[in-house]
């Protein structure tokens, strides 16, 4: 094993996967997760999120392309890679009628060097369920349930596949937490997601997909950065938008009227702020409805999505935000 090999635990290079009849789902991506990192898969419906997950846990063969999971392929050498993985699938199918703790003890039965079902119960904060048959449970502790085996084995790397689905926020918060923890002790961790503020809190990385492709990676701040702040206020009684200061002194790179609301887009916010503050000051008004904001990592996604749909020839090519 080379050094970028045990810097890089997960490697993907040119991965293709076309379904029968010839849906491509993945198209030609390349992307690595480094050891002890969180790394975030976004995208919309049929992206292409879990199909390039189930690629990385083994379950089927890419159709093209290369995977490297702790140095090998997870599909052709699953018996190297399985004992040292944990997969959380979207949903998880047990038997209904066996308790929290029957089916922990089951599935512990399957894994090398399983750790106590209790322990990864209270992990999870289902030790109250232990005796709770499965068929009770809510959809949220049944997703508990999802991590707790997910974790029997400690595995160096843990496939998350949408892990907050159905919880409630203090569960979110409590299962963000763990991740965080389980990222601090060395363990990698990729994972998908619908929330964005998951994947802006606990991302290291992440990667946006549409249609198969990749169309931005970076840590959530790059990403972020690469989309426009905004500055909103009302003009003061008896000015005009031609009344304000050179909007592009201010580094203000757009700008909407609306009535005598105005909107500014910047890419240097504290420029552009302080500038229009100054201004402000010294003529001596008040901008009232003053709102000033950095982009979020909603509106970095939902931009890069719609670009990547209204002009499908750049998602060939992905965006890199690098530091």
């Amino acid at each position: 094993m080379d050094a970028n090999e045990h810097e890089h635990v997960i490697e993907v290079t040119d991965l293709r996967r076309v379904y029968g009849g010839g849906f491509e789902a993945v198209r030609g991506i390349g992307f690595s997760v480094r050891r002890g990192e969180i790394f975030a898969l976004l995208g919309t419906n049929g992206a292409g999120k879990t199909s390039t997950v189930e690629l990385l846990e083994g379950l089927a063969a890419p159709t093209g392309g290369r995977i490297r999971v702790l140095g090998h392929d997870p599909y052709t050498e699953r018996a190297a890679v399985r004992p040292r993985t944990g997969v959380m699938l979207q949903e998880g199918g047990f038997p209904s009628e066996l308790t929290v703790a029957e089916t922990a003890r089951m599935w512990a039965g399957c894994v090398s060097g399983a750790r106590p079902e209790a322990e990864v119960l209270e992990l999870v904060g289902l030790q109250a369920k232990a005796r709770t048959r499965v068929k009770q449970l809510s959809g949220g502790q049944r997703r508990r349930l999802d991590l707790a085996l997910a974790l029997l084995g400690s595995p160096e790397v843990l496939f998350l596949d949408e892990p907050t689905t159905g919880l409630d926020a203090e569960g979110r918060r409590d299962t963000w937490e763990l991740v965080s923890a389980l990222r601090d002790s060395g363990t990698t961790v990729l994972l998908t997601t619908h929330y964005l503020e998951e994947a802006d809190n606990l991302a290291d990385r992440l990667a946006i997909m549409h249609e198969g492709r990749i169309a931005a990676t970076g840590t959530p701040d790059e990403v972020t950065a690469s989309r426009p702040s905004r500055i909103s206020f009302e003009l003061p009684e008896g000015y005009f938008p031609g009344d304000l200061p050179p909007l592009g002194e201010l580094g203000v790179s757009g700008h909407e009227v609306d009535g005598r609301l105005v909107r500014l887009r910047t890419h240097d916010l504290q420029r552009a702020a302080t500038g229009l503050l100054l201004w402000a000051e010294r003529a001596g008004v008040r901008l009232r409805r003053l709102d000033v904001r950095s982009a979020s990592l909603e509106e970095a996604f939902l931009g890069i999505a719609k670009e990547a749909a209204a002009d499908p020839a750049a998602g060939t090519t992905t965006k890199e935000y690098a530091a």
